[in-house]
Parts: C-alpha cells; sequence; structure tokens
C-alpha cells in the first residue's frame, strides 16, 4: 500500500467518524497534477463542517502526515484540508450542491474506501 493510498483511508475514517455525509473519494491520478485523491464529503452545519475538517487535520498528523494547508476554517463553508497527496473538501451542504465538484471532475474514478469496500 502507498502513502496516499494509506492516507486515503486514515482520511476517509477521520471524516466517518466525525459523521460527515455522502463520503466520495475521486482518484486523481492521471486526471489532475494537484493530487493523487481527493476526499469529498460535507455535514449540515458550521460546527460540524470545521469538526471534520480538525478530525482530518490531527488524524493525519498523528499517523505522520503534514497538512499542507487548511484554508476557509473560518467562514466554515468549504474547507480545503491539503494532505498533499490527498486533498480534501469539506463542504457544508449547500455549498457541495453549489460547486458539484464530482461533476466537475467527471472524469476522475470514484473509488471505494473504508468498511463498505
Amino acid at each position: 500500500m502507498t502513502s496516499s493510498n494509506s492516507l486515503v483511508e486514515i482520511a476517509y475514517k477521520a471524516a466517518d467518524d466525525k459523521r460527515a455525509e455522502d463520503i466520495v473519494v475521486l482518484n486523481m491520478q492521471g486526471v489532475s497534477l494537484l493530487a493523487d485523491y481527493f476526499l469529498i464529503c460535507h455535514a449540515n452545519s458550521d460546527r460540524q463542517v470545521q469538526a471534520i475538517a480538525k478530525e482530518l487535520e490531527e488524524q493525519a498528523f498523528k499517523a505522520g502526515f503534514n497538512v499542507k494547508r487548511l484554508e476557509g476554517f473560518d467562514e466554515a463553508r468549504w474547507i480545503l484540508v491539503d494532505m498533499g497527496d490527498v486533498v480534501a473538501h469539506v463542504f457544508h451542504k449547500d455549498e457541495r450542491a453549489y460547486y458539484n465538484l464530482e461533476r466537475l471532475w467527471g472524469d476522475a474514478p470514484m473509488i471505494q474506501v473504508g468498511q463498505d469496500a
């Protein structure tokens, strides 16, 4: 398992532990130079969006990964957690529907992660 594979597993579990909704992982390899994987999820309140982003940051750090950037935390509408090979997008529900990253990156295959893999 590569480090980006283990990081995407860690990120998925962290988001799931904080009750993130509709967690999607896109394999960005060969599609974008930004990251190997995008993790996309949402929550229904500003507080929960922040809690998910914080958990992503903490679990990545505990596993020895650096979080390069955490953007949008104070607004809590769309928090980007840049962990290098994995970039997590934690949305407030309304913003997720508006930006629809799954459609924007439609040529990136979705992968199964976690318990239902």
